[in-house]
């Protein structure tokens, strides 16, 4: 039976509809410890329509048979009220199950289903609400704590190419940052080169490198170069995304202890990550060893890292991020944000979350520069100083152009790609390059 305070309550708008759109963007040949970026990264685009046409939109990472659990998930979710998202996250755990730390699979991104589905629709359930009650999502997660949200500069080893239809061809007419987005960056000098452009370009105060590329001293090297054309002030972290072994962190975990602000997951596991952790003085970050709830407790009994990089995709939605952060507090780790190749939507939601946090520390990983494409009536968010200002209009405050996402959706179905494949992309680079879970 349920409660009094249930029965009476004011229903709030319910789901009519779920549109759910496979969307193809360009994307550069930039390279990463699990092969190579196709010529278009995936996404899905989510709109949730109510019985009174109020829409609220989300986006994820694009995946076929993600994409198909959220389609079978529209029995569940139709004639739902879109207030309440506990119920809604029941419902999917009872139907998909609760999902294991081994499922988020081997690669840096994440795989797992329920995360994906849930955080799609309580994005766009909280998109709802916003226009429903008149105030931004960052009110519903508590208030802002400040009004613009920092983001760093993330760079790429990469070949020469713009990606999309060109692929690795290049914009002869590009200029600015549009021409360093294209161009290659595969030693130290390379990387200085695209970070003065990309910084120039956004304003970005902080620096990150996706690492696990090449052999450790070429990376180490590019770090200390980096060190030397921005200084002391610019804080300066990298990611060998769990390629190296224990042994090859602490060495060169230990080298770079002068010009890091933090080392993310240069091993892979919790114990290794502890391991390393002890060694080094550096703070170690992870989004690889430390992935869900479940996951914290043996993370705090073994000391496996000092910040956890939350998203929202993959941590189960912008409330459960609330909660991270909470337990981040409690347990003295601090916390940013992991990074997609991802458009405006998930910015915004971003950015929201980012203006709730109670502490942000270090500004979030964003890969938005890289991309070309946008799906939102306002055209591309703006950078001032590396940072975003927060939308203030009601819910996420952006609104969706259909035309684009007809035109996006067009260029997936062309495109051929169901998933993202990083190994048999680089194999079209290196006939016979596989992915080693440790390469070093």
């Amino acid at each position: 039976m349920p409660s009094p305070a249930l029965s009476t309550a004011k229903a709030g708008p319910r789901i009519k509809e779920i549109h759910i759109t496979p969307i193809a963007i360009v994307d550069p040949p930039l390279l990463n410890a699990a092969g190579l970026h196709a010529p278009y990264a995936l996404r899905t685009v989510v709109e949730l329509v109510t019985d009174d046409n109020i829409s609220g939109i989300s986006e994820i990472p694009g995946n076929r048979a993600i994409d198909e659990a959220l389609a079978a998930s529209r029995p569940l979710l139709i004639g739902r009220d879109v207030f309440q998202l506990n119920d809604i996250r029941q419902v999917l755990e009872s139907n998909f199950g609760r999902e294991t730390a081994a499922e988020r699979g081997l690669t840096p991104w994440d795989q797992r289903k329920l995360v994906h589905i849930f955080s799609a629709i309580e994005v766009a359930c909280l998109d709802i609400i916003g226009k429903v009650v008149g105030r931004p999502v960052v009110d519903l997660l508590g208030g802002r704590m400040r009004d613009r949200v920092p983001f760093a500069a993330y760079l790429f080893y990469k070949y020469e190419g713009a990606g999309g239809e060109l692929g690795f061809g290049t914009d002869p007419e590009a200029a600015g940052w549009a021409a360093a987005r294209q161009a290659e960056a595969l030693d130290p000098a390379g990387i200085v080169a695209q970070a003065k452009a990309m910084c120039h370009e956004f304003g970005f105060q902080s620096i990150k490198l996706k690492g696990g590329v090449f052999e450790p001293q070429q990376e180490v090297d590019a770090m200390f170069a980096l060190y030397e054309a921005f200084g002391p002030d610019v804080p300066l972290r990298v990611d060998p995304n769990a390629l190296w072994t224990v042994e090859t962190a602490i060495r060169y975990g230990r080298m770079m202890e002068p010009i890091l602000e933090y080392l993310e997951d240069p091993v892979r596991g919790q114990a290794n990550m502890a391991e390393v952790r002890r060694a080094v003085k550096t703070p170690l970050a992870t989004n690889m060893c430390t992935t869900s709830f479940a996951d914290i407790p043996n993370s705090i009994v073994l000391g496996s890292e000092d910040i956890i990089l939350s998203d929202h995709h993959f941590w189960g939605g912008l409330r459960a991020s609330m909660t991270l952060a909470g337990i981040c507090e409690t347990f003295g780790r601090g916390l940013s944000m992991h990074s997609n190749s991802h458009l405006g939507i998930s910015l915004a939601a971003m950015v929201h979350l980012g203006a709730a946090l109670p502490q942000l520390p270090y500004a979030l990983d964003t890969h938005y520069p890289w991309q070309s494409d946008e799906i939102i009536t306002a055209g591309r968010f703006t950078f001032e100083d590396g940072a975003v200002a927060v939308p203030q209009e009601p819910g996420l405050g952006v609104e969706l152009d259909r035309q684009a996402l007809a035109n996006l959706h067009e260029c997936y179905l062309a495109c051929g790609l169901t998933k993202r494949d990083d190994e048999i992309e680089m194999q079209k680079k290196q006939p016979g390059w596989t992915f080693q879970a440790v390469r070093w």
